[in-house]
C-alpha cells in the first residue's frame, strides 16, 4: 500500500507541476495580450482609426446637408419632386449618417476598449464611405441631366427666385436684433446680431455672383457655372444665418415670457421642500436644509437681472431644479417627484432648445468635426423624446440629458474654432 501511494503521488506531483506552470503561463499571456491591446500604444492607433472614422463622417454630415438644398433646388428644375435618384441617395445617407454619429458616439467615452474603437471605426469609415458613394454618384447623374436639359439661365432663374423667397421671409434682420437689443443685455442677442450680418452679407454676395452668372449665361461663349455654384454657396450660408436669426429672436422673447412664471415655480418647489424637510430625520433635515438655505441665496441672485438675462435665468432655474431633485432625492413621494417634474419641465424644454439653437450656430460657424456634431445630435434627439413623453418625470430626464448633451456640443465647437488655424 505505501509503494501505492508512493506511485500514485510520483505521478501525480510531476503532472500538477506541469499544469500548474503551464496554467500560469497561459495566465501571464492572456494578461500580456490584454495589457498590450490596452496600452498607450494601442490607445494611440485607436484614437488615430477614431479620428479617421470622424473626418469621413464630417464629410458624410456634410454632403447630407449638401443633398438637402439639392433635393429641394432640384425639385424646382424639373418642375415637381426631386429625381427618384436624389431622394434614394438622401434616404441612404441620412440613416447611414445617423447610426455611425451613433457608432462614434459609444467608441468616444473614455471606457471604450481600443480593440472595440478600432472594429467600429473601421465599420463606421466603410459604410460612410460607401454612402459618399453613393452620393456621388446621383449627384453625377443629376448633374448630367441638368447640363443635357436645363440651361444656365434656368438654373441662374431658380437660385434667384430661391433669394427672393429668402430676402421675403428674412424681412428686415437689423430690426429683430434691434428689438432684442433695445430690451435685454449683449449675451442675450450677441449671436442673432452676428447671424444678421452674416446672412445680410451673404444676400448681399450671392446677388452679386447671379448678376454675374446671368450675364455670363446670355453670352455663348462664357460658362456660368462658377458664379452660379459660388452663388448656390452664399445662398445656403444666407439660409443657415437666417434660420440662427430667427430661432435666437424667438427663444429669447420666449424665455422673456416665461420668467415669471418660472421663478414662481422654482420658488413654490423650494416651499414643498421645506415642507418635506420637516419629516426627514435630523441628519437628512441638516442636509436638505443647509442646500435650500444655498438654493435660495442662488434664486434670489438669479432673479435680480432676470428681466435683462431672460434666457440666461430660464436656464439657471432649469439647473437649480436639477440640484434641488438630487438634494431631495428618495424624501419625495411618487406623487411630489410627478408634480416637481410637471413644473420643472417646461423651463428645462426652454433650456434646452435655447442650448441647442446655440450649439448648433457654433457647429454651422466653426465647421466643427465629429465629436461636437454627434453630441448636438444626440441633444436633438433627446429633446424630441422629451417631448414625446407620455411620463413628465421621464421626460424631464431627457430635457436634462438634451441641455448636457447640446452643452459639450458647443463647447466641442467653440474649441475647434478657436483651435484652428487662422
Amino acid at each position: 500500500m505505501p509503494d501505492l501511494a508512493a506511485a500514485i503521488l510520483g505521478w501525480l506531483v510531476p503532472a500538477v507541476v506541469v499544469f500548474g506552470i503551464a496554467a500560469l503561463a497561459i495566465g501571464l499571456l492572456v494578461w500580456g495580450i490584454r495589457r498590450a491591446r490596452r496600452s498607450p500604444r494601442a490607445r494611440a492607433v485607436a484614437e488615430e482609426a477614431r479620428a479617421r472614422a470622424g473626418a469621413t463622417l464630417v464629410r458624410l454630415d456634410d454632403e447630407v446637408d449638401e443633398l438637402e438644398l439639392e433635393v429641394g433646388l432640384s425639385g424646382a428644375l424639373y418642375g415637381g419632386d426631386a429625381p427618384a435618384s436624389l431622394r434614394r441617395a438622401r434616404l441612404t445617407a441620412q440613416h447611414v449618417r445617423d447610426d455611425a454619429f451613433e457608432e462614434y458616439r459609444a467608441i468616444s467615452e473614455p471606457d471604450a476598449a481600443p480593440d472595440e474603437i478600432r472594429r467600429v471605426a473601421s465599420r463606421i469609415e466603410r459604410r460612410a464611405g460607401e454612402a459618399l458613394a453613393v452620393v456621388a454618384a446621383a449627384r453625377r447623374e443629376h448633374g448630367a441631366w441638368v447640363r443635357e436639359h436645363v440651361s444656365a439661365a434656368s438654373q441662374v432663374d431658380a437660385a434667384q427666385h430661391r433669394l427672393a423667397e429668402l430676402k421675403a421671409s428674412m424681412g428686415d434682420p437689423a430690426a429683430l436684433v434691434a428689438e432684442l437689443s433695445s430690451r435685454f443685455a449683449e449675451d442675450e442677442w450677441r449671436d442673432a446680431s452676428r447671424a444678421a450680418h452674416g446672412a445680410v452679407s451673404a444676400v448681399a454676395e450671392s446677388e452679386h455672383r447671379l448678376d454675374e452668372a446671368a450675364a455670363r449665361a446670355a453670352d455663348p461663349s462664357l460658362s456660368a457655372l462658377p458664379d452660379l455654384a459660388a452663388a448656390e454657396r452664399a445662398l445656403r450660408q444666407a439660409e443657415a444665418d437666417a434660420r440662427v436669426l430667427e430661432e435666437t429672436h424667438r427663444l429669447v422673447l420666449q424665455a422673456a415670457q416665461a420668467v415669471p412664471g418660472e421663478i414662481t415655480a422654482a420658488r413654490a418647489a423650494l416651499h414643498q421642500a421645506a415642507l418635506t424637510r420637516e419629516h426627514l430625520e435630523p441628519a437628512d433635515a441638516e442636509r436638505l436644509g443647509a442646500e435650500l438655505r444655498a438654493l435660495e441665496g442662488e434664486l434670489d441672485g438669479i432673479v435680480t437681472d432676470a428681466a435683462r438675462h431672460p434666457t440666461r435665468t430660464v436656464d439657471a432655474i432649469a439647473r437649480l431644479r436639477g440640484r434641488l431633485d438630487l438634494a431631495l432625492g428618495d424624501a419625495r413621494t411618487a406623487q411630489q417627484r410627478l408634480r416637481g417634474a410637471r413644473t420643472a419641465l417646461p423651463g428645462t424644454l426652454a433650456a434646452a432648445r435655447g442650448a441647442i439653437a446655440q450649439a448648433e450656430a457654433s457647429v454651422i460657424h466653426a465647421r466643427a468635426g465629429a465629436d461636437a456634431r454627434s453630441r448636438l445630435l444626440s441633444a436633438q434627439r433627446e429633446l424630441a423624446q422629451a417631448r414625446q413623453a407620455q411620463d413628465p418625470v421621464s421626460a424631464l430626464d431627457a430635457a436634462r440629458r438634451a441641455l448636457r448633451d447640446a452643452e459639450d456640443a458647443k463647447a466641442l465647437a467653440d474649441y475647434s474654432r478657436l483651435a484652428a488655424p487662422r
